[in-house]
């Protein structure tokens, strides 16, 4: 007799709980990212995506039900939570780069610390990433000489030098000036195009239709839809999403 395994998911939520005193943030939330996919979450402010992105890696911790990572359930606390957020990259709202460290090392703190890849290793590594995201000729400057697309930029290319097998963006454009958007989307859809999983809180509907999978769409802290794109944008089955895109797609 032969037994067939399966791949777990990249993300598995399930039955998850998070409540902000009375507050009840995420209700009974069930998500599956595979492996290679790019899911976009979409919703009005105070959805429960924001707080959905940063369960994800224990960031905000839930009152009740599970989420694992590539088949491992998040752990509480201690060593083992630490490790299977090395694999976890997340990238922020604010770029959170440390001011008073060189771009390139903020790019070679995780993998050297954390990792410890070798200082040449990891220098190698950040300089090709900066490449890869376009701002090798900043590599010596200090967050604060650079703009905030070029810091967003550095921030993606921070987390995927720890080599993680998911990456989770929380609103990435929503602190930039409108031009910087573009370069900061174009980034991350070469990361798509590349295969990498993500997990993407936005509001960016124009990424939202090109790069993804699916579109996950949040309202009072359920998921509503979940859906391809072309479904969402075309043919969306409920009020509130209808409602939602009526006041999007009209601005």
């Amino acid at each position: 007799m032969t037994t067939t395994t399966t791949t777990p998911p990249m993300i598995r939520a399930s039955a998850v709980n998070k409540y902000f005193g009375d507050l009840h943030v995420l209700k009974d939330i069930n998500l599956e990212v595979p492996r290679g996919q790019v899911v976009v979450v979409l919703g009005p402010s105070g959805s429960g995506k924001s707080t959905l992105c940063r369960a994800i890696n224990r960031l905000e911790p839930i009152n009740s039900g599970e989420i694992a990572i590539d088949g491992k359930p998040l752990p509480a606390e201690g060593r083992a939570l630490a490790a299977l957020r090395a694999d976890v990259g997340m990238v922020f709202q604010q770029f959170n780069l440390f001011a008073h460290k060189t771009i390139v090392e903020n790019v070679t703190l995780g993998p050297t610390k954390v990792r410890k890849v070798p200082a040449a290793e990891a220098r190698k590594t950040a300089m090709e990433l900066l490449e890869r995201v376009g701002i090798t000729d900043q590599a010596e400057k200090y967050p604060a000489q650079l703009s905030g697309g070029q810091q967003q930029r550095a921030a993606i290319a921070r987390a995927l030098a720890m080599k993680p097998k998911v990456m989770l963006f929380d609103e990435p454009t929503s602190a930039l000036d409108p031009e910087m958007v573009q370069e900061v989307l174009d980034t991350m859809t070469g990361l798509a195009d590349e295969g990498m999983t993500m997990l993407v809180v936005t509001h960016e509907m124009g990424f939202a239709r090109r790069a993804a999978h699916r579109v996950v769409f949040m309202s009072d802290g359920e998921i509503v839809e979940d859906t391809t794109p072309n479904e969402f944008f075309t043919a969306p089955k409920s009020e509130r999403a209808k409602d939602f895109l009526g006041k999007i797609l009209t601005h």
